[in-house]
C-alpha cells in the first residue's frame, strides 16, 4: 500500500456511496484506528464488532457489554479499546485477547470518553450532569476537572492534538482550556452569537494534522478555530473564528462533526436526516451533500485517518461513503495510449538493432554508473502518512491488523489426523465421556486459561445525580427508541428492561446444563414431571414465555429444544 500515491491533486473528499457494513446488531456508534486499518462499532447488543477495514470483514466480536454501547476510542497503538455503555460502565479491552482489563462504574450516564492522544495511561470521561473526569488507567485514580459555572454542569471536554491541554465547553457558551497534567486554567473565552447572546457548547473536535479545531453549538453554527490563537489570547481572550459553518438555507442542526485526515476538509451530520455536509476548510465553501436514504436519522460520523472515506451510522447500519474509481488504462506506461481505432504503426529505424549505433556516448556511462549502483532493498522507510509531524519513526509495536482464523467449510473432514470419533472410541467409556465434558468446556474458555475477572473501580462524584438516563435510550419520544427494541429476539414481550441486552444462553460458547437437569425429576417424583406441580410447572416452562433458567428449576422433563425458546 503505498501511501505517498494518495495525495491527489485534485478533491480529495467522498463523492458517492460504497456499500455498507452490516454488523447483524444495531450499529450505534464507530471510531478508526490511528492508522485506517481497523473498525470499531457499538452495537445496542453490547458487542463491539471489529472490521478490518481493507478486507471489508469482521476480524473480531468482543460481547464487551450488557447495555448498548454508546462510546468507543483506540488507544494509541491500536493495542486497546476503551468503551462506555449506557449504564454507566467504562471498561477497557484487550484487542487481541478480547478480554477486559478493568471496569470503572460512574454515578451517571456517560456522554463521551476519549483516550489520551499520547499517555496511553489516561482517558477523559464526559459524564452526564457532571464535570469531566480524567481517569489513570494504572492505578485507578480520578480527577475531576474544574468548571467555570458550578450550577451549570452540562459540561463537553476533549483533548488536544497532542494531548498538552483540556478544552471544554458548557452550555452558556464558555471554553476553558486547561493544563492537562495540573489542571490550571491557561486559557479561555466565551462563544457568542455575535450579539451578548451565549450559545451552548455541543461538542468540541480536533484536527489529527495542524492546530485548529472546531466547536459545534446549539445555535447550528460550526465555528473553526486555531488553538495558537487561543493560547496567544489567554484567558477572558476573544478570539475571532477562522470560518463559521452553518446550512443557511435548512438551518440544519448538526449531530456530529469531524475533520478529515488530513484536516483540511469538515464534515458534519445533519441531525434531521441521514445527510454529510462536507465543507473546505480553508475557504469554508461547502463542496458536497451526501445524502443517505430518506426518513432515517444519523447516530455517528468518522473520517477515515488516511484515505477520503466516511463512515457514517444510521438504522443500524455502517455505510461508507468513497471517492468514484477511475480506471486510467494510461497510467500503465507513460508512452501508453488510448485508441479509438486501428493506427497503422511506423517502425523506427533502430527499434530491432542489436546494438543502438545512434546512441551517444555520455548516455552510455550514465546507464553504466546507474548499473553499478548499490540498491538498498533491506532498509524500511517510515510511511510519512502513518507519523506525527514531530515523529521520525514509525511505532513497530503498533497493532494494524488482527488474525483472523480461516473458516472450514466441513469442519468434520480431518485430512492431517484421525477422525475426532475414532480417538473418542479408542478411548474407555470413562475417558469417552471426560472428552465429550472437556470439549463442550473448550468453546467457553478457548481453549486457554481460566480468564482473570476483571477489577471494577466505583467512581464516586459529589453532587451527581444517579437517576439519570442515557439520552441514547430515547425517553424523549425522538424516535430513537425504536432503534434500540429493533434488536429485540423474538418471542420476548418487553416487559423485561434488561433482558433484550443479555447474552442469548445455551450458544456453542456457553456452557449446557448438566444432563440430569433435563431427564430427571424434582423430589418425590418419578420420570414424568414430579406429580401435578412438576407437570404445572413443565407446562409453564415449555409455554411461549418461558426461558430456559426457569424451565431447569422446575425440575421437569422438559424436552431440550422447549429450553431453547
Amino acid at each position: 500500500m503505498n501511501l505517498e500515491l494518495l495525495e491527489s491533486f485534485g478533491q480529495n473528499y467522498p463523492e458517492e456511496a460504497d456499500g455498507t457494513l452490516d454488523c447483524i446488531s444495531m450499529a450505534l456508534t464507530c471510531t478508526f484506528n490511528r492508522w485506517g486499518t481497523l473498525l470499531a462499532v457499538g452495537c445496542n447488543d453490547g458487542r463491539i464488532v471489529i472490521w478490518d477495514f481493507l478486507t471489508r470483514g469482521i476480524a473480531k466480536i468482543i460481547s464487551a457489554h450488557i447495555h448498548p454501547v454508546c462510546s468507543l476510542c483506540w488507544s494509541r497503538d491500536g493495542h486497546k479499546l476503551v468503551s462506555a455503555s449506557t449504564d454507566n460502565i467504562v471498561s477497557q479491552w484487550d484487542v487481541l485477547t478480547g478480554d477486559c482489563d478493568q471496569r470503572f462504574r460512574f454515578p451517571s450516564p456517560i456522554l463521551k470518553l476519549q483516550c489520551h492522544p499520547r499517555d496511553m495511561d489516561k482517558v477523559l470521561v464526559c459524564p452526564m450532569k457532571s464535570a469531566p473526569v480524567l481517569l489513570t488507567l494504572s492505578d485507578s485514580k480520578h480527577v475531576v476537572l474544574p468548571v467555570d459555572d458550578d450550577s451549570d454542569l452540562n459540561v463537553v471536554a476533549a483533548f488536544d492534538r497532542r494531548g498538552e491541554y483540556i478544552y471544554t465547553g458548557n452550555a452558556k457558551g464558555k471554553i476553558l482550556v486547561l493544563n492537562t497534567n495540573t489542571q490550571e486554567l491557561v486559557a479561555s473565552f466565551r462563544v457568542t452569537t455575535g450579539t451578548s447572546n451565549t450559545t451552548a457548547i455541543k461538542s468540541i473536535e480536533f484536527a489529527r494534522k495542524g492546530s485548529c479545531f472546531l466547536i459545534n453549538t446549539a445555535d447550528r453554527i460550526i465555528r473553526v478555530y486555531d488553538g495558537r490563537e487561543i493560547l496567544t489570547c489567554g484567558r477572558d481572550g476573544e478570539p475571532e473564528p477562522m470560518q463559521k459553518l452553518q446550512d443557511l438555507v435548512n438551518r440544519t442542526p448538526w449531530k456530529r462533526c469531524c475533520f478529515s485526515g488530513d484536516g483540511e476538509y469538515i464534515v458534519a451530520g445533519s441531525a434531521r436526516q441521514h445527510a454529510l455536509y462536507i465543507w473546505e476548510k480553508s475557504i469554508g465553501n461547502l463542496v458536497k451533500i451526501l445524502h443517505g436514504t430518506r426518513g432515517e436519522l444519523l447516530l455517528d460520523v468518522a473520517w477515515h485517518p488516511v484515505r477520503p472515506i466516511i463512515a457514517s451510522i444510521s438504522s443500524g447500519v455502517v455505510s461508507i461513503w468513497a471517492q468514484n474509481q477511475v480506471e486510467n488504462w494510461s497510467a500503465f506506461a507513460p508512452d501508453f495510449k488510448e485508441l479509438d481505432e486501428n493506427v497503422e504503426y511506423e517502425e523506427r529505424e533502430s527499434e530491432f538493432d542489436i546494438e543502438d549505433e545512434d546512441k551517444s556516448e555520455p548516455e552510455q556511462t550514465g546507464a553504466d554508473a546507474a548499473e553499478d549502483e548499490e540498491v538498498d532493498v533491506t532498509t524500511v522507510d517510515p510511511i510519512v502518512a502513518f507519523c506525527s509531524s514531530d515523529e521520525e519513526l514509525e511505532d513497530y509495536k503498533a497493532l494494524l491488523y488482527l488474525p483472523i482464523a480461516p473458516e472450514v467449510e466441513d469442519p468434520e473432514e480431518n485430512p492431517f489426523g484421525p477422525p475426532p470419533e475414532a480417538s473418542v472410541q479408542a478411548a474407555g467409556p470413562e475417558d469417552a465421556l471426560a472428552g465429550g465434558e472437556k470439549k463442550q468446556r473448550q468453546p467457553s474458555s478457548e481453549g486457554g486459561p481460566a480468564k482473570k475477572k476483571a477489577r471494577t473501580t466505583t467512581i464516586e462524584l459529589q453532587g451527581v445525580p444517579s437517576d439519570e438516563v442515557h439520552p441514547l435510550l430515547g425517553v424523549k419520544g425522538d424516535g430513537k427508541s425504536k432503534k434500540k427494541t429493533a434488536g429485540r429476539p423474538k418471542g420476548s414481550k418487553g416487559k423485561d428492561k434488561d433482558f433484550p441486552f443479555r447474552p442469548k444462553p445455551y450458544r456453542g460458547d456457553r456452557p449446557s446444563f448438566p444432563v440430569e437437569a433435563l431427564g430427571s425429576s424434582g423430589p418425590g417424583g418419578g420420570g414424568g414431571g414430579g406429580g401435578m406441580k412438576g407437570r404445572a410447572e413443565g407446562g409453564l416452562a415449555t409455554g411461549k414465555h418461558a426461558t430456559a433458567p426457569a424451565a431447569a428449576e422446575s425440575g421437569s422433563s422438559a424436552s431440550p429444544a422447549a429450553l431453547l425458546v
